[in-house]
């Protein structure tokens, strides 16, 4: 069936499960192209969607590997799947370094499973603007579980807790010590712990000092349970899974559910606003005599920022 050029047809297309649709959305949204807000309006419905589980942890943590051993463990209980990894962005194209070609090579004959690489475009959150729409779209495709793997870049990466349903941290042995360990910032946003490729030796001192540090935080309401997972051995994930479940029922019992809901409806329109300021802001031109000003010393850079914007 071809892809119709109607943004409501296009729109239709994506939530009615069309593949081909949903990339091509995507594509659109991601790259901004002419009529992609209105391609968002028409695909946005503010009801509950799929879960969604963000997975972060510091490169070399084995993301990926644990990513695909859960995509696997959800399509024996019979779920759709998709994945939103958001990779480097090479610095050539701009696009992601690290493809879904290379990645969770054993899913690609899944028709129950989507897996879409992104680029971080330089942005240091973990997400950027083009991967909140990215998931927009995908939240309306009929998906049943949606997992987005961010690029671990460690301190910086925080804006996952406020796409996601359940974050997962994901540490190894060899992680660091404590201190270390305390710098990262990770355990803030953490709902869920993963030490993986717990077999390898280490594994117990890691989970000693997570628990430690998770002691050392205090109470409260939810406490972020450690699991061990294994993609080698392939262990844990069914006892990982079965922890998001845990998580998303307190989250639907607890009022912090709605309050998670709010933040994350506050960030989105957050981050569309910063980014249709920027869009406009690109498109503007200086006036010459506004940077006269700031050449003659009469005006700083700043001031006549506000100046432009205003």
């Amino acid at each position: 069936m071809p892809i119709p050029t109607d943004v409501d047809q296009l729109a239709n297309q994506v939530r009615g499960g069309d593949r081909r649709a949903l990339a091509r959305a995507i594509s659109i949204v991601e790259d901004r192209k002419p009529g992609a807000d209105r391609l968002l309006a028409a695909i946005y419905r503010g009801s509950v969607g799929p879960v969604v589980v963000g997975v972060t942890g510091a490169p070399g943590a084995g993301k990926s590997s644990l990513v695909s051993e859960l995509v696997t463990h959800i399509r024996t209980l019979g779920e759709t799947v998709a994945v939103l990894a958001v990779d480097p962005s090479s610095p050539f194209t701009g696009g992601a370094i690290l493809g879904d070609r290379i990645r969770m090579q054993e899913h690609v004959s899944d028709s129950g499973v989507y897996v879409r690489s992104m680029s971080t475009r330089g942005h240091l959150g973990g997400l950027s603007d083009a991967a909140s729409r990215a998931l927009v779209v995908l939240s309306h495709a009929g998906f049943d579980v949606i997992i987005v793997e961010t690029v671990g870049v460690g301190q910086s990466e925080t804006e996952i807790a406020e796409a996601a349903d359940t974050t997962i941290v994901v540490v190894t042995p060899g992680w660091g010590d404590g201190i270390q360990a305390s710098k990262a910032g990770l355990l803030e946003i953490a709902d869920l712990l993963v030490v993986n490729k717990a077999d390898l030796a280490g594994a117990d001192e890691v989970e000693r000092d997570l628990t430690l540090m998770l002691e050392l935080g205090g109470s409260t309401a939810w406490r972020p349970s450690i699991v061990r997972t294994s993609a080698v051995e392939h262990t844990g994930v069914g006892a990982l899974w079965d922890e998001v479940h845990r998580h998303r029922n307190w989250l639907a019992t607890d009022h912090r559910g709605s309050d998670r809901r709010r933040r994350q409806l506050a960030s989105l329109i957050r981050t569309a606003a910063s980014a249709e300021l920027a869009a406009r802001v690109d498109g503007l031109d200086v006036p010459p005599d506004l940077t006269g000003r700031v050449a003659r010393g009469d005006l700083d850079p700043w001031t006549a920022a506000r100046t432009l914007i205003s």
